[in-house]
């Protein structure tokens, strides 16, 4: 394993230690329990809006806080489930009298420790579960896992907190983003958590992960390695049998990046991923490409395709000024 760290135990800290000076015009690091809040606390009556989970996937959830996204981020250790006492103290730190809405991605150990969270908080909560993972199936015995199509949710509900949505308007509007959201991923290499020191699985030198989740886990099926276009033909064709887009119908399409895939690559997936859907009278309208939801240094990447409508792109579209995320500002 060869990694840029002084410790396995204290990368964690000294990571957002470095966030937290690189973008402190922006955000605030509480150091125990971990959280990051807006350094500019929204107005007195907005619905503030937290996700979390573990790290691993920078730049979510803590390059995502910021002006019409996030107002706080509860990181965990690596691939770990941030703690109860870390999302009730961001939450008590960032509560202005309008309630608090939890972005939750749908892995068992974060669905977990937010609902005793949730339990624990004295004011009006709603949460969102992310669950846009499409290579499992609907009826999965834990659910779909929830992966690159939380920052879509967070990115359109945050616009609409920010334009003073109530919480139950926020929670119905993440519920409805999360529905029109599908994403699967491929992985060309395992991914190396510096606590465990090797490769989480393994992967031949000829061989693809199709359907990875963003844990360092094993796809749904091993496949020999074979060209992008067939890489991509078989992401789109399972997001496409799952959201059945019509003709005329507008996406956002997103193309994220695990880690270790270089933007040449990812941009030349975007191009055929377009296509695919351009094919069938689907219109691309936004775009966003790059490493969001990552996972630690895994080469591989994920598609991901939003339906929208006129109000989603308008959210969509709307100011937001984050670390990793930012226009209109």
């Amino acid at each position: 394993m060869k990694k840029i760290i002084n410790g396995v135990e204290s990368l964690l800290e000294e990571s957002l230690n470095g966030f937290a000076k690189a973008h402190e015009d922006i955000i605030e690091f509480n150091h125990q329990p971990h959280f990051v809040s807006r350094k500019q606390k929204a107005e007195s009556g907005k619905v503030v809006l937290i996700s979390g989970g573990g790290s691993g996937h920078e730049p979510l959830h803590t390059g995502l806080v910021g002006k019409g996204m996030l107002d706080a981020a509860c990181p965990g250790q690596i691939f770990t489930s941030p703690t109860p006492d870390q999302m009730l103290a961001a939450a008590e730190a960032v509560d202005n009298s309008s309630g608090v809405l939890f972005i939750v991605k749908n892995y068992a150990g974060d669905v977990m420790n937010f609902e005793i969270a949730a339990e624990m908080l004295d004011c009006d909560h709603e949460t969102v579960l992310v669950c846009d993972d499409v290579s499992l199936p609907k009826d999965h015995s834990t659910g779909r896992r929830g992966v690159a199509g939380t920052l879509i949710v967070e990115k359109i509900v945050g616009a609409a907190a920010e334009a003073g949505a109530t919480l139950s308007e926020c929670k119905a509007l993440g519920d409805r983003v999360n529905n029109v959201t599908a994403s699967m991923g491929v992985a060309l290499t395992s991914c190396t958590v510096p606590a465990l020191g090797q490769p989480t699985f393994d992967i031949g030198a000829n061989e693809i992960e199709m359907g990875v989740g963003i844990h360092g886990e094993r796809g749904r099926e091993p496949m020999d390695l074979t060209s992008a276009s067939n890489i991509v033909d078989h992401l789109t064709n399972a997001i496409d049998q799952d959201l059945n887009p019509q003709q005329g119908q507008k996406v956002l399409l997103h193309i994220n990046g695990f880690g270790a895939t270089p933007l040449m690559e990812l941009y030349l997936m975007y191009d055929l991923a377009a296509h695919y859907w351009q094919q069938r009278g689907v219109e691309v309208v936004r775009s966003l490409v790059g490493n969001y939801t990552t996972s630690l240094d895994m080469a591989g990447a994920s598609i991901t395709l939003t339906l929208l409508d006129d109000e989603l792109i308008e959210l969509w579209d709307a100011p937001v000024h984050t670390a990793n995320l930012r226009w209109g500002c």
